[in-house]
């Protein structure tokens, strides 16, 4: 059973959305917040798996309050398109992934699901967008020396494990490509993680496009929410 948080500063908002998910199977509404401050003390005190928020009108003090409600959760924003640069730095600041407002019911608790085991969810609308951020955030292939360092960190097998994963790839994809074991490769995940201090796989392929490592490409159509195993995009 997963369990969920909602935070919209609608209360009508929020009942819909309460009422939405409580009806999905294997989801649990655990509380609901109205704001920011409300959300992180939720947060903390409950540790719900996955936060839903409503990502609209995300400026600094919404990205701010990401970045603290994922110490404790993961989090799902409800986000409209049009304003890339804050959800980009919402995904740096912890956030899992997005997904428009007019997602189906069902749509909706399978991003939930998703997140709440590590993998991100970003609409298909919105994956344009965010690309397009990480171009402008920095040149493809120049990084900060802080993040060269963490990549030089890795070894080879998990750089190619982190540029599978950007690519889109599933761990039992990761595992027939590199001739390994599933479990093996959920290791180097985790290791991965750990060396370059991100959180979930979303942050790791963020990660992988701002060093380069992974160059973005057109995103492939897809007539549904697109389920991240963590990719921005299928890189060429």
């Amino acid at each position: 059973m997963t369990t969920v948080l909602v935070v919209h500063g609608q209360s009508l908002q929020r009942l819909g959305l309460r009422l939405l998910l409580a009806a999905q199977p294997a989801l649990t509404v655990i509380g609901e917040a109205a704001g920011a401050a409300e959300a992180i003390r939720t947060s903390e005190r409950l540790h719900p798996d996955v936060v839903v928020m409503d990502g609209g009108g995300l400026g600094p003090s919404g990205v701010e309050t990401v970045r603290r409600v994922a110490r404790f959760s993961r989090v799902l924003l409800l986000s409209p398109s049009g304003d890339d640069a804050p959800m980009y730095a919402a995904l740096r600041a912890g956030a899992g992934g997005f997904v428009l407002p007019d997602v189906t019911p069902e749509q909706l608790a399978a991003a939930v699901h998703a997140v709440a085991v590590g993998d991100a969810v970003v609409s298909p609308g919105l994956t344009r967008e965010l690309i397009d951020a990480v171009r402008r955030e920095r040149p493809v292939g120049v990084a900060a020396p802080d993040r060269t360092h963490r990549l030089d960190s890795l070894t080879g097998r998990e750089r190619a494990v982190l540029t599978a994963v950007a690519r889109g790839c599933s761990n039992a994809e990761i595992a027939e490509r590199l001739s390994i074991a599933p479990t093996t490769v959920k290791s180097h995940v985790s290791h991965i993680l750990t060396k370059i201090g991100a959180r979930a796989r979303v942050q790791a392929v963020t990660f992988a496009y701002e060093t380069g490592l992974v160059r973005p490409a057109q995103p492939l159509p897809t007539p549904e929410p697109q389920r991240w195993t963590g990719a921005l995009a299928a890189a060429a």
